[in-house]
């Protein structure tokens, strides 16, 4: 059986990382494609019980490095019972942030060492990388204003607006870094050009060009 692909959608607050990742989601099962949906941290009955303590803003102060490490247990659990199982049976499997999440949140974010997160990578993945990274990238002022419409905000969205530049310039470090598999996307423009930017992207990991959906065609 041919092993599915792993594809990561990435990107600060409010870049529309929700409406599309039910995009990608639909546009994948439109060719045919078995694809789960999961996300980081979180995906497993203990990783969401992780996810509610590090988003919680009631909980106790988190140190940075018990913030890193959380992360990655979190991320060990769901490599082991949602992500490998999956590619192995070949689904394609399509998460809501990875471990680029950890390079801008923790690397830029927390300003920790980009070592320690390597290592970190290397011991809890393995080999395993996606194939396929989408960024959404939108200006930090653009994105806030959107997640201020969402209501309350969670522990990490809570942070200052210094915490969410270093975050973005994190994040495009890491598309530069690693151009073939990150595919970074405009997030400031209007949802159907965001849409067809996607569509131009995954096309290519698809292989097949010939459906498309709604007026994207």
């Amino acid at each position: 059986m041919m092993r599915g692909k792993f594809i990561t959608l990435e990107g600060g607050e409010g870049v529309g990382k929700t409406t599309n990742l039910a995009f990608i989601k639909d546009y994948l099962q439109q060719h045919d494609i078995a694809v789960v949906v999961t996300r980081e941290p979180g995906g497993t009955k203990l990783a969401e019980k992780i996810r509610h303590l590090l988003l919680d803003n009631n909980s106790e102060a988190i140190s940075e490095t018990a913030e890193l490490l959380m992360m990655f247990a979190a991320r060990a659990q769901h490599i082991k019972h949602v992500i490998e199982p999956a590619l192995a049976h070949g689904h394609w499997v399509l998460c809501d942030r990875f471990t680029d999440a950890t390079y801008a949140y923790q690397g830029g974010g927390r300003n920790m060492k980009i070592s320690t997160i390597t290592w970190l990578e290397n011991l809890v993945q393995g080999s395993l990388r996606p194939d396929l990274t989408l960024l959404l990238d939108a200006p930090v002022d653009i994105g806030i204003a959107r997640a201020r419409e969402r209501g309350a905000f969670d522990r990490f969205e809570s942070e200052k607006i210094s915490f969410f530049e270093n975050v973005r310039r994190a994040y495009l470090l890491q598309a530069e870094l690693y151009p073939g598999r990150i595919k970074l996307i405009k997030a400031n423009q209007p949802l159907i050009d965001v849409q067809r930017s996607i569509v131009e992207v995954m096309r290519t990991l698809i292989g097949n060009c010939s459906v498309m959906p709604g007026n994207l065609k």
